[in-house]
């Protein structure tokens, strides 16, 4: 495909866009958005953008995706409690934003390698199934970094933003093959949100280390 060709498909995607795809994009950049300032706010509007792209994948053989969508959404639930759980002594949020300990990144590996080969296997059996348009390699991947930053976001851990940087580079090619051409622009300002998101929970990480280390 020439670049004069893959611009005019790119606006024709755009042009054509429903109305339940811009809701959900502009829900989830929204949501993004919140989760950088650490606002309990990424959790309402995530779910917005997560019920309806449960649908979305559905209807377009995104099977990983799918399931990722609706891990989401039971995620959001657990993490909009997590966030919202306050100390009542002081009135504080008993979450704080921290780094990956060891242990955390060996449990955190050992997730996102697991939930990559379960998916991949499920994909191609679904591809040879009932599924041909299914593409189970960056399927599987996107999907899986996504289960590992839902869960890491949980738990307001810095590595959260990697997993999202990795899961948008994956989504952006493979939405756009799907004719989703909103939602891989929003994957587009979704990867520069989570490196924005990735600078900002350095810092608040690191500040809160000194703080604790001040005590």
């Amino acid at each position: 495909m020439s670049l004069p060709e893959l611009y005019q498909s790119f606006y024709d995607g755009l042009i054509h866009t429903g109305p339940i795809e811009f809701i959900a994009v502009i829900a989830g950049i929204v949501s993004v958005w919140f989760s950088r300032k650490e606002s309990i706010w990424v959790y309402p509007t995530g779910l917005v953008n997560t019920t309806l792209y449960v649908y979305l994948s559905i209807k377009s053989h995104l099977l990983g995706e799918a399931s990722v969508n609706f891990y989401y959404t039971i995620m959001s639930i657990y993490g909009w409690w997590l966030w919202s759980r306050k100390d009542e002594l002081s009135g504080t949020p008993v979450l704080s934003i921290t780094h990956n300990s060891r242990k955390d990144w060996q449990q955190q590996l050992l997730f996102v390698t697991g939930a990559y080969c379960l998916l991949l296997a499920a994909l191609i059996w679904a591809k040879k199934s009932f599924a041909p348009e299914a593409i189970p390699l960056a399927d599987a991947f996107a999907s899986a970094t996504a289960y590992t930053g839902m869960w890491c976001m949980a738990k307001k851990k810095v590595a959260s933003w990697y997993f999202w940087i990795a899961t948008n580079l994956a989504s952006i090619p493979l939405y756009f093959v799907k004719g989703f051409m909103f939602t891989s622009v929003q994957f587009l300002v979704l990867l520069i949100l989570a490196i924005a998101g990735l600078i900002s929970w350095q810092q608040k990480a690191a500040q809160s280390s000194t703080a604790s280390s001040s005590l």
